[in-house]
């Protein structure tokens, strides 16, 4: 296999009182984007500019004995330390590898963590680094974030455990965790502004091109894939309205933020997708209710809210048309089957919404 080998920056001694020191447990195959996503929030804090100085922040990669972390995507992180004391770092961040079975804390690791547990070091569980904390004993009673496309997994290795994932990240005081992905960025930056202020975090994020600050609470961006979507300006009108699940956007809103006409904006929904741009994004609050149904623990009445809709019986009634089956019913047909959201609710769209 050939590896790409992505240097560490050094080690560089501040010049100031820090702010906020990390350190990253890199276990074997982990996810390199969360991983990228959050140091470079830090990196770009820490600093004037694009210095890349460990003034304001520290951070340290670590492996058990010090040696190269290979990503699942087989880029190398080097050089990496061996486990530094637990107390120079305001949190410890794990970041997981690909869940294929053979994915286990060696037992260096797991002492560490416990150790840092009980040194009272808030530990963050970043997208499959929480499977870790799980292994290490270290989320009893907790709640915790995982990205939908783990959640049936967890809930199956380990179902003692809440799983939690219709939102971003969560924090619970000695314990963080978030889905991965770009969402890993929403945490870096919400913890630089803990620390640091809400201008060295808004600073990272805007020279990561990154305007909109996502609070943990967001909705996770829900598996509904859309082909065959040519028009340009339709599939950005569906990617603003995917940001705002729980906050309708009105069609004069949308048409504004593409800088077209509300009659443009409708010709185009009605010829590249058959529907109303209201109907459109009344079907995707719709599916997002149904997500909900099935992978969080709201009441009928708090998914109804979330979705965007008036009132309990304005939701019900238009969810029962488009599933053929009301909140409640498809609740409870969840907790009797074990079942999970598959394709076929989820279908693809091409060219046009729910019927």
């Amino acid at each position: 296999m050939t590896q790409t080998t992505i240097e560490a920056p050094p080690n560089t001694q501040p010049q100031q009182k820090l702010m906020l020191s990390v350190g990253f447990v890199l276990l074997h195959r982990f996810t390199l984007l969360p991983f990228a996503a959050f140091v470079d929030c830090l990196r770009l804090a820490a600093d004037d500019g694009d210095r890349s100085r460990q003034l304001r922040c520290h951070w340290a990669f670590m492996t058990a004995e010090g040696q190269d972390a290979l990503s699942s995507c087989g880029a190398a992180i080097t050089p990496c330390q061996p486990f530094q004391p637990a107390r120079m770092f305001d949190y410890l961040v794990v970041i997981g590898g690909v869940q294929d079975g053979g994915a286990r804390l060696d037992q260096q690791t797991l002492r560490y963590l416990c150790d840092a547990d009980r040194q009272g070091i808030p530990l963050i569980g970043l997208c499959t680094g929480v499977f870790s904390l799980i292994e290490a004993g270290l989320m009893e009673g907790r709640r915790c974030c995982v990205s939908w496309y783990h959640h049936a997994d967890l809930r199956r290795r380990f179902p003692d455990v809440r799983p939690v994932a219709d939102q971003l990240y969560l924090d619970e005081g000695d314990r963080l965790s978030c889905a991965g992905g770009a969402a890993a960025a929403d945490l870096a930056a919400y913890l630089v502004e803990r620390h640091m202020g809400k201008a060295w975090a808004m600073k990272s994020l805007h020279i990561m091109l990154i305007d909109d600050v996502r609070k943990a609470e967001a909705p996770q961006p829900q598996p509904v894939v859309f082909s065959k979507v040519a028009d340009r300006q339709v599939r950005r009108a569906i990617a603003i309205l995917e940001q705002h699940l729980g906050q309708p956007v009105s069609v004069d809103e949308l048409a504004e933020r593409l800088a077209i006409s509300r009659r443009s904006l409708e010709r185009k929904f009605q010829q590249t997708l058959g529907v109303t741009p209201q109907h459109f994004a009344r079907d995707l609050r719709l599916r997002y209710g149904l997500w909900l149904l099935h992978y969080s623990r709201h009441t009928i009445t708090e998914i109804g809210e979330r979705c965007g809709f008036a009132d309990t019986a304005h939701f019900s009634r238009h969810f029962r048309k488009a599933f053929n089956m009301t909140p409640s019913a498809m609740r409870r047909q969840v907790a009797e089957e074990g079942a999970t959201l598959a394709d076929p609710f989820f279908l693809h769209i091409e060219g046009k919404a729910l019927d």
